[in-house]
């Protein structure tokens, strides 16, 4: 009799850092607990189970009677738990004493918990590097899982991947399992029997061979109709039912038990991938368009579409900015903790530098830094939490670090981005200043509530944009791939596709015809000048509490409706200006203020008047809580409000994060107030989301033949 078939199940369970509770119960309920339920009923499914840490904590926290089964199954040998980084981080994104931290945090608190330490660990979006099998091995990691995408990029072909191979970095190796994209999209999508119709074949093709699988546990439950389809219509029982049926010529095996029978196939010298949907969500909406006419064109030809793939998860800080930031914020504060001072064990220092290190992991959790029908870069909630564990692990870290705590201001390449910027900090907050984008405010942390002001995100076009148009309102409660769906939240959605031309930072300067209005100001058509909005500044001086930075150069407003209409520059409106920006940053009784000073020299007269806003973005999340609002002179609004209110002072207000906002501009005739709202594709279909306020203090127009002028702009942020 040949030996038999394998069947290797890796089923991955996360929640991200700062997502809701309710999402998490919701998750746990449809799909966790009956997961684990129905692998109760059927002792012969054996399989790997890797539950991420900020979803274990929760779980120990609300359903310890949770982990009491699976420790009931673990010890019976169903179940091998598998580890992986304790947060989920992206490996290839952190430090490499950070990757060895999150692996073997994770390796402890397993060990402590079912007794045996994790012999493998879940890869975070399968995303894999060359350099990885060290830094595994490294941390006592014998084994992960990627997707055949990552062996085909290799030269394998589509029957070399029914067994596992050994990838080796600087002598230092690991065990690879291939998992079959046929599999994933089968499983649980397809009826029971083309499954094990798929086994039998493999089975037939390669006796004594492995299939393995590693897919995400919400597509039991979780996932758009699967709750319904997996446990209501019991797919998973019938699946785990045949399985065991099968038993005849199918192990359905732990990746473990198949490891410790069968050796390894060969070497699996892979390059740079993840899973083929996200190579192809790294890509530019062009890119990404012509990727999927090609993969249309030879859609007939599977040799042809193994070959063709997308980008690098890296690629996710080029395509957005505000995940680059993100991300090397967090590099920065891992280097500060890094040079702290050692502290005796036990003391207070100690212990806060032990505190700061989890806020630092914490804040590498993945979800944020990028964005696909999964990521999280455009929840504002998730990429709240991480910033807040930025600032506190930073906090902490200064404060242990000599003179960290002393206001100074560091001309750094903070980004990365081959531009240099300025970087000011002191005890009550921490600014980023960028010159070479119209020497605005990227970011602004105010530290005394852990809460980082801006933290908004351009509007861009997206891929996915053009079927919005074509998407249909509701579809129906079949289960199908996540991937293979097209749904919306709510109707008319198109009419919010703006797509802004500057990056969302604060103290931008916009110089525009007085004729324009706030309705145009919140459909991004006021026509302003670009060079002085968005060009490059110089710095012309840098220290602790401030910067002064000009740009001069020619001012081309559209101050023509018809030019406007037609792009074409109004040669009538062309003089050349100098423009000052001030900026000084201090403390305040209960925070601290930011004011950018602007002033203009003309060295001509005016040929017409011009109108002069400095705008300011500020997101305070949830637009529509009643403790988070706009205080009005007519009342309370709403942060998704619209519309002009009279200056000189605007006040906002968080309950939540527990801070206040005013915005005060001295003869300062309106603020116009818009909602920066983007259209994204999630797990739960299209969706609208507030990523904060665009707020522009409006000055009187400056009359023609007027030489100079000069304006402030100061935010009072307070803690409550």
């Amino acid at each position: 009799m040949s030996a038999k078939f394998h069947l290797v199940l890796l089923i991955h369970a996360h929640q991200p850092v700062g997502n809701f509770t309710h999402v998490l119960e919701q998750a746990y309920q449809n799909s966790y607990l009956p997961f684990v339920e129905s692998l109760e009923k059927h002792p012969g499914v054996h399989l790997g189970l890797h539950y991420s840490g900020p979803l274990l904590e929760w779980i120990e926290e609300q359903h310890p009677e949770y982990m009491e089964r699976l420790r009931t199954l673990a010890q019976r040998g169903q179940v091998e738990i598998v580890g992986g980084g304790f947060y989920e981080p992206i490996l290839v994104s952190i430090p490499p004493a950070d990757q060895h931290e999150q692996l073997t945090r994770m390796a402890a608190h397993l060990e402590e918990r079912f007794g045996r330490r994790p012999a493998g660990a879940w890869l975070a979006e399968r995303v894999w590097e060359p350099q990885l099998p060290s830094a595994l091995a490294e941390a006592g990691v014998g084994y992960t899982l990627v997707d055949d995408v990552h062996f085909h990029c290799a030269g394998f072909e589509p029957e070399e991947l029914f067994g596992d191979y050994v990838a080796e970095d600087h002598g230092q190796s690991v065990r690879l399992f291939p998992g079959l994209k046929t599999l994933r999209y089968l499983i649980p999508f397809h009826a029971v029997e083309e499954v094990m119709a798929f086994l039998r074949e493999s089975a037939a093709a390669h006796p004594g061979g492995m299939a393995a699988m590693g897919d995400d546990c919400e597509k039991f439950g979780v996932w758009p109709g699967t709750h319904q389809h997996c446990f209501q219509e019991g797919w998973i029982e019938d699946f785990f039912t045949a399985l065991e049926a099968a038993a005849d010529w199918l192990a359905v095996s732990t990746p473990g038990e198949y490891l410790a029978g069968h050796a390894a196939l060969g070497r699996a010298d892979l390059p740079t991938a993840s899973y083929s949907e996200m190579m192809e969500w790294v890509l530019p909406a062009g890119v990404r368009q012509r990727l999927h006419a090609v993969q249309k064109e030879f859609q007939g030809r599977p040799e042809v579409l193994t070959l063709l793939r997308g980008g690098p998860w890296r690629g996710f800080f080029r395509k957005y900015a505000e995940a680059n930031l993100l991300n090397k914020k967090m590099l920065r504060v891992s280097a500060k903790l890094a040079a702290a001072p050692e502290c005796g064990p036990g003391t207070r220092a100690a212990e806060e530098l032990a505190q700061a290190r989890t806020h630092l992991l914490r804040a590498q959790c993945n979800d944020a830094y990028w964005h696909g029908i999964f990521g999280g870069l455009y929840a504002p909630h998730l990429r709240t939490a991480l910033w807040r564990e930025i600032i506190r692990a930073e906090s902490i870290a200064d404060r242990q670090i000599p003179g960290g705590l002393q206001p100074r201001a560091e001309a750094v390449d903070f980004d990365a981005d081959g531009a240099q910027e300025l970087a000011l900090s002191a005890p009550q907050y921490h600014a980023l200043l960028k010159p070479a984008d119209g020497a605005t405010l990227a970011a602004l942390d105010f530290r005394p509530a852990g809460v980082t002001l801006i933290n908004s995100v351009m509007r861009r076009r997206e891929e996915y944009h053009a079927r919005l148009a074509n998407a249909p309102d509701y579809i129906s409660s079949g289960a199908t791939s996540i991937h293979e769906q097209t749904r919306v939240k709510e109707p008319g959605l198109e009419r919010y596709l703006r797509y802004d031309r500057w990056a969302r930072h604060a103290f931008r300067v916009l110089l525009f015809d007085p004729a324009r209005t706030q309705g145009e100001y919140a459909t991004l058509e006021l026509g302003e000048d670009a060079g002085f909005a968005g060009g490059e500044y110089t710095v012309l001086r840098a220290e602790a509490h401030g910067a002064e930075l000009l740009r001069e150069g020619a001012l081309v407003c559209k101050c023509d409706r018809e030019a406007a209409n037609t792009a074409a520059q109004d040669p009538a409106a062309a003089c050349v200006l100098a423009l000052t920006k001030k900026f000084t940053f201090g403390a305040s009784p209960r925070g601290c203020e930011a004011a950018c000073e602007i002033t203009l020299k003309f060295r001509e007269p005016l040929a017409r008047p011009l109108a002069i806003g400095l705008e300011s973005v500020v997101n305070l999340l949830a637009p529509e809580e009643a403790d988070r609002f706009f205080d009005l002179p007519q009342g309370r609004q709403a942060l998704r409000w619209s519309g002009a209110a009279p200056g000189p002072m605007l006040r906002m207000e968080d309950g939540w994060q527990r801070v206040r906002v005013a915005l005060h501009g001295p003869e300062v005739r309106e603020f116009w107030v818009a909602p920066i709202e983007t259209v994204s594709e999630s797990e739960e279909g299209f969706e609208r989301v507030y990523q904060g306020s665009q707020i522009l203090a409006v000055w009187h127009p400056l009359a023609a033949g007027e030489a100079a002028w000069s304006a402030r702009l100061v935010w009072r942020i307070e803690s409550f």
